[in-house]
């Protein structure tokens, strides 16, 4: 595409305002989870989409009461494709109300979303550039791929469902002007969120879009200013050729007048001269005749001034609605190009904010970057240090396998031998106090049980059954033999 071509710029524009339509209306119609009606604004504003794009290269047909510009001839032709499509056709011409082939066109585009079929006839009639070539120009967007990429995006609105009452409803009259702030978003959380860079990406994107929506609606301001301009040259044209045409059937009126006397006084002169001669008569005659002849035809041209002056009466009406439409366009374009304007602004603004954030991210980013080169450094160091650790804990591996392969005999015999000195330290405990400081004390038997004891185990004494005189006993033996002793007859 050239981007120095109008014509392709607004093929695009057009598209894109297609693409933000269709996504808008389908998530609105999705969210709010029932069928739509004729007064849900995103469903009004996609039929005025759906118009400019209709609209777009479409060829001019000049007619008696001016030019003429309609997209119904070039949608009267799915009939001719899609024969299921008739039916659509034949409600559109039985409504009453509808006067104009723009009223006729609105309402088979509003028919055909009903039965869920637009994208499909859609399709059918921008297969057929040959047919469509006779309505619309070659560089029209229903002949170029925005054409075949809006009826794509159709297919979406078959999840819809819509109820709309067509009776009652001025199709012919309705003023079309896209509403374009339905479409703007609000960045004012971008800042907020995670996706920091993708918000700013998308506010600068905004920003460009509403500066060529800006430009757009400048050049549509201006060239509807110049078709106001032209129309205001052509009233006050008509109103001349209206005053130059009353002036001719007052002049032809007078004509007439004279001619009537003119005829009236040549006759009373030949009854009053009854002696004139036949060839005066004849001449008279022929004179009358040819008054007669020219008072008809002055009279035809009067009817045919007459309605001349109707038609421009009437052509001169419809030109005054047409233009008292257009302004009223004008300035709803002109409203909405200063609130394009305020919030070009606030996006300006939003825009500087987005980028201060941006530049401190990158700061901060850098840092980060900074700090992570330093820690992959500090990584490396420690994956190399414990490389030599595990090489030192191999070699330490073997030393201990090679000295216990060298050194494990006598490191078992000698483990057997602490073993062993072990259990018989613990032979030499005391069996009653079993105190390691026992092992050091002079130990002796008990005369009653023969277990070996410390002194301080065996310092009791009594007299034993197998002798008088008392013996060294251990604690267990002392309280059994006194309760022997305690219990036996004295």
């Amino acid at each position: 595409m050239d981007p120095k071509d109008p014509i392709a710029i607004e093929r695009l524009n057009l598209m894109n305002m297609a693409k933000l339509s269709i996504k808008g209306l389908i998530e609105s119609a999705l969210n709010l989870g029932r069928t739509l009606d004729s007064d849900y604004a995103p469903l009004q504003q996609f039929f005025v989409v759906m118009e400019h794009c209709l609209k777009h290269g479409l060829k001019t047909k000049k007619t008696f009461l001016g030019q003429n510009k309609s997209f119904w001839g070039a949608l009267e032709l799915v009939e001719k494709l899609t024969p299921e499509a008739g039916e659509i056709t034949a409600s559109v011409k039985d409504l009453p109300g509808l006067k104009t082939p723009l009223g006729r066109g609105r309402a088979w585009l509003r028919l055909a979303l009903m039965q869920k079929k637009l994208s499909d006839y859609m399709k059918t009639i921008i297969n057929r550039k040959d047919l469509l070539s006779e309505f619309y120009e070659a560089n029209a967007l229903m002949m170029e791929e925005e054409g075949a990429v809006i009826a794509g995006l159709l297919v979406g609105l078959n999840v819809i469902d819509a109820n709309l009452c067509m009776k009652g409803e001025d199709l012919d009259s309705q003023v079309g002007v896209i509403d374009f702030s339905m479409y703007l978003k609000d960045g004012g959380h971008s800042t907020k969120t995670a996706e920091g860079d993708g918000q700013i990406t998308a506010i600068l994107d905004q920003k460009n879009y509403v500066e060529e929506l800006n430009r757009h609606l400048s050049a549509s301001v201006n060239n509807l200013q110049a078709k106001v301009d032209a129309m205001e040259k052509s009233n006050s044209k008509l109103t001349e050729e209206l005053a130059v045409a009353n002036n001719r059937i007052i002049t032809l009126q007078e004509d007439v007048e004279r001619v009537k006397e003119e005829s009236s006084y040549q006759l009373q002169s030949g009854r009053g001269d009854g002696s004139a001669d036949a060839l005066v008569l004849g001449e008279a005659r022929k004179q009358l005749k040819e008054e007669t002849q020219l008072r008809l035809d002055v009279e035809k041209e009067l009817e045919v001034q007459i309605g001349m002056k109707q038609e421009m009466e009437l052509s001169m009406k419809m030109m005054e609605k047409d233009m008292c439409e257009k302004q009223d366009a004008l300035v709803e374009l002109r409203q909405q190009l200063e609130d394009l304007r305020a919030l070009n602004q606030q996006l300006a603004h939003k825009s500087q904010s987005s980028e201060a954030d941006a530049k401190q991210k990158s700061e901060v980013i850098s840092r980060l970057e900074e700090k992570t080169n330093q820690m992959a450094g500090t990584i490396k160091l420690l994956e190399s240090r414990w490389r030599q650790a595990e090489k030192e804990r191999a070699v330490a591996e073997e030393a201990n396998r090679l000295f216990k392969q060298e050194f494990g005999d006598k490191i078992e015999s000698l483990q057997l031998e602490v073993d062993r000195l072990q259990k018989h330290s613990q032979d030499d405990l005391c069996t009653q106090c079993d105190q390691e400081e026992s092992k050091t004390k002079t130990k002796s038997q008990c005369a009653n049980c023969r277990g070996v004891f410390c002194e301080s185990c065996l310092s009791n004494e009594l007299p034993l059954p197998s002798c008088i005189y008392p013996e060294h006993v251990c604690a267990t033996c002392y309280t059994q033999l006194l309760l022997q002793y305690g219990s036996s007859p004295s």
